[in-house]
């Protein structure tokens, strides 16, 4: 297994080790979101890590292709869920996560996947798009911030901040989603 796809697989390891780390908060108290938001933003760093060394490397496989965009979406979508769970106790005040967050994201996530799949059916290879991209680093930017500031109920500006951050992501979201489904749309209706 060469080095991108190692990267690739140690994001994947990474999400239980948040979810240990969040079940801990009792013990941990307000440390246990900085702690998922360092293992959350190494995580992070390994998605821009193994697409640089791939590219640079010249050695993009069919198993980085599939399990890259994969660990990308389990790990945010964990770290989203758990920010939902701490929003729904109200164990933090000023977080934004409403439950619907995450679904307006898994809900992207399927129909781009499900779009792909239907590409690859007919030959066809829907590479990651710009908006897509920004979507995804917007995403893991505006969750990093809520592990490493919302925790410690910081002045009213820092909630401004992060709401906006959220608010970003989940219209990059939108916005991306719409865009794979409109430039794919050929493809989506072919057989109708």
């Amino acid at each position: 297994m060469n080095l991108p796809n190692r990267l690739t697989m140690l994001r994947i390891v990474l999400i239980p080790v948040m979810i240990a780390i969040y079940l801990l908060e009792t013990i941990l108290g307000p440390w246990t979101y900085v702690a998922m938001g360092i293992v959350y933003v190494a995580a992070s760093y390994t998605d821009y890590l193994d697409g640089a060394i791939a590219r640079r490397r010249n050695i993009v496989t069919t198993f980085g292709k599939f399990m890259d965009p994969l660990a990308d979406k389990l790990l945010v979508m964990t770290a989203l869920l758990i920010l939902a769970d701490v929003d729904a106790k109200n164990l933090v005040v000023g977080l934004w996560m409403p439950f619907w967050a995450p679904i307006i994201v898994l809900a992207r996530e399927l129909i781009v996947t499900s779009i792909r799949l239907v590409a690859v059916g007919e030959g066809t290879v829907i590479a990651a798009s710009k908006l897509g991209k920004a979507k995804t680093a917007v995403t893991m930017g505006a969750t990093a911030y809520y592990f490493f500031v919302v925790p410690w109920n910081l002045h009213v500006a820092f909630d401004a901040v992060g709401i906006a951050l959220m608010a970003a992501a989940i219209a990059l979201t939108v916005v991306s989603g719409a865009d794979y489904f409109w430039k794919n749309r050929k493809s989506i209706f072919a057989s109708v």
